[in-house]
């Protein structure tokens, strides 16, 4: 008897704790933004300034920043989302950087599949090329990114090629230009 009512004490200071610190991190946004990006849907959950660092085998593989991000469950779909912009920084195994994602707005389905969305940029810091695009998609299940809208690439040699889309690893080591166009050299075959 004494162990539950510790325990449903214990319960109760947790609870109340979180609610005290998500009641205190809400402040007002600038200029009208809104938590709110889902048709007009509430969030169930809301967090701000989130650093989310995934790892390996103890080695830092991803760090996520976002400013804001919304978890919401509609029947039977559930989704996160970053409606004020997402960070992605993967890392090699030595722990360098390997490529930074930004974009304006990100958003996963069900936990499987993450479109990062509007300036999608991103820069192979190895080798110094970045694509530009309008749309991704990360595919943990198959460790892939990909997309199938118009794609920029810039070299690190300042050339600039064109494609329909492309495919890469999720670290972005290896990755191909869909339907390349534009100045490209011998090198790129």
């Amino acid at each position: 008897m004494c162990i539950v009512s510790w325990t449903t004490k214990m319960w109760n200071i947790i609870m109340a704790s979180c609610l005290m610190m998500f009641l205190l991190s809400c402040n007002q946004h600038k200029e009208g933004a809104s938590l709110f990006s889902y048709h007009g849907k509430y969030p169930d959950e809301s967090a701000q300034n989130i650093t989310i660092t995934m790892s390996d085998s103890g080695k830092v593989s991803f760090v996520v920043s976002t400013p804001i991000l919304n978890r919401y469950s509609l029947d039977t779909i559930k989704y996160v989302d970053c409606p004020e912009g997402i960070q992605i920084t993967s890392y090699t195994e030595f722990g360098d950087k390997q490529a930074v994602v930004t974009a304006d707005y990100a958003i996963c389905e069900n936990n499987s599949v993450y479109k990062a969305l509007h300036n999608v940029r991103i820069c192979d810091v190895i080798k110094g090329d970045t694509l530009e695009t309008e749309e991704i998609i990360w595919d943990q299940r198959t460790r892939t990114i990909y997309s199938n809208v118009l794609v920029k690439q810039k070299k690190a040699d300042g050339s600039v090629n064109y494609g329909d889309g492309f495919t890469a690893d999720e670290r972005f080591t290896k990755y191909t230009i869909i339907h390349p166009r534009g100045e490209m050299n011998g090198f790129d075959f």
